[in-house]
């Protein structure tokens, strides 16, 4: 169960959501989420166990780094879906009287190729979303491990299990998320109007996200300068 809230973080359902809005099958999509939780549970189970193995705790600043760099990967994401629209070319063919309009995405190269407007689902790129995270919260993961078991084992199957959770949660996020983009596939401007929504949410709170880490949390040592100017 606490993977599976764990899953539904915003920060989380947001990064997976760029990746769900390229998705004209509700099944890549529902996968997206899978390879997610698979990146996220192998760092989480690197990280956590080396922690555990050494006795240690991850400092304070590493982790807010950490964090911040989910932020950056967040702002990242979201201007790559925002632009992924950006070479889509409508043209007119007549077939038989009638006229239809077919949708092309343009690659300029020594070869003029066409290719649908819509990419296949990264599923390396969900990777590597969960890999970010899971380095972010493996921080949390240990301090949450060592207080709940007593030995290295015991801390192995408490994070796998914590691991199947996420993946479960975001599997089910992933394939509400990616019902209204497999839906509006063929209706363009509607499609891309959701994506650039997702892409404008997943700017906008990864902007707040390294915001809140670097000035209000204090990452970057002016945070007191804040909390005064606040009182």
């Amino acid at each position: 169960m606490l993977g599976i809230k764990h899953a539904i973080e915003p920060d989380h359902v947001i990064a997976v959501s760029t990746i769900a809005s390229q998705s004209k099958k509700l099944f890549r999509s529902s996968l997206a989420g899978v390879f997610w939780g698979i990146g996220h549970t192998a760092t989480l189970f690197i990280i956590g166990i080396i922690l555990i193995l050494m006795k240690g705790e991850m400092p304070e600043k590493w982790a807010m780094s950490l964090e911040f760099l989910v932020g950056i990967m967040l702002v990242y994401l979201g201007v790559t879906t925002i632009r992924s629209f950006k070479n889509i070319h409508v043209h007119q063919h007549e077939h038989v009287g009638e006229l239809h309009n077919l949708v092309h995405s343009h690659k300029h190269s020594s070869k003029h190729e066409h290719k649908d407007e819509h990419k296949n689902v990264s599923y390396s790129k969900s990777l590597m979303i969960g890999f970010v995270h899971g380095l972010a919260g493996s921080g949390a993961m240990v301090l949450l491990t060592m207080s709940t078991v007593k030995g290295v084992w015991e801390a192995a199957i408490y994070i796998l299990i914590f691991g199947v959770g996420t993946v479960l949660g975001m599997l089910f996020f992933t394939t509400i998320i990616g019902i209204p983009f497999v839906f509006s596939a063929k209706k363009l401007r509607l499609n891309r109007t959701l994506t650039q929504i997702t892409g404008l949410i997943s700017v906008a709170f990864g902007i707040f996200y390294m915001y809140n880490l670097g000035v209000t949390e204090g990452l970057f040592n002016f945070g007191y300068l804040v909390r005064l100017l606040e009182r």
